[in-house]
């Protein structure tokens, strides 16, 4: 039986890719992208998408056979409010989400206009430039508990052994009056250096608890003012079951450390 791993990958600032200034500050960041399809052992049928960009009084999921574009982002050039990524959906992994959810004993509700921000279309449009991957997204609970993210993803794990890639995109630092101050910087490495420490724990349970904990981590606030972009990657762990996580690699933009790991899985010779 082929698994999956789980991915959470810090996506970025804006639509970075289609700026060439940004291209150029993100470039082991766009290598890394790029990269990731070796970790995984086979093409997979469709991704799953939890973004930091998209959250709801209850989870919901993505209906659309044809999603939209979102452009979330402000103060960005013209052109970056016409790109396209018509990658399809897939509605009957939206409605396999559902179900699953109902098992577990979570509400899960069903948008047919939800389409692809940035957290989406930058990551995934690295990886699957062809846009010819199906994409389903999977909405935050606005209610921003941890320990419920982490049993979302639980619930949903058995979509890994259905040929289904679980992305969270977030970023491992997210303070937008942080970006591009001196002080920023030892801040954004401290508690990246706790988020490693939880996900490369070998005991799941711990890991999940460390998780649950983050705000008690050096510079938690301050890392995340509002926790947004790091919920994914609870649901990403949750996912995990008792793989091991791994950091993949840190970028360092605007003056932060932007980390994005894995969860399971190997590299291909």
């Amino acid at each position: 039986m082929t698994r999956f791993p789980t991915l959470f990958l810090s996506h970025g600032g804006g639509p970075w890719p289609f700026m060439e200034d940004r291209r150029v500050q993100y470039a082991k960041t766009a290598e890394e992208f790029g990269r990731l399809p070796q970790l995984l052992p086979e093409r997979p049928k469709a991704v799953l998408v939890i973004t930091g960009h998209w959250e709801a009084d209850a989870f919901t999921v993505s209906t659309s056979a044809h999603p939209p574009m979102v452009y979330d982002y402000y103060g960005f050039p013209e052109h970056t409010y016409h790109l396209k990524y018509p990658a399809p959906g897939k509605p009957e992994l939206a409605a396999r989400v559902k179900a699953l959810l109902k098992h577990a004993g979570l509400d899960c509700r069903e948008d047919p206009n939800q389409g692809f921000d940035h957290g989406t279309f930058v990551p995934l449009g690295l990886m699957y430039p062809n846009a010819d991957m199906p994409i389903v997204l999977l909405s935050l609970k606005s209610s921003y508990d941890a320990a419920e993210h982490i049993k979302v993803g639980d619930a949903i794990s058995s979509l890994r052994d259905e040929g289904i890639l679980i992305v969270g995109s977030g970023l491992t630092y997210h303070n937008m009056r942080g970006f591009n101050r001196p002080e920023s910087k030892p801040v954004s490495y401290d508690f990246e250096a706790y988020l490693n420490e939880a996900i490369s724990n070998p005991d799941a349970a711990r890991r999940n608890a460390m998780l649950v904990d983050w705000e008690n981590a050096p510079s938690a606030r301050l890392a995340h003012p509002r926790e947004d972009h790091l919920l994914p990657l609870m649901v990403a762990a949750g996912a995990a079951g008792s793989d091991l996580g791994k950091r993949v690699f840190v970028d360092e933009v605007a003056g932060v450390a932007m980390a994005s790991y894995v969860f399971g899985g190997r590299e291909k010779a």
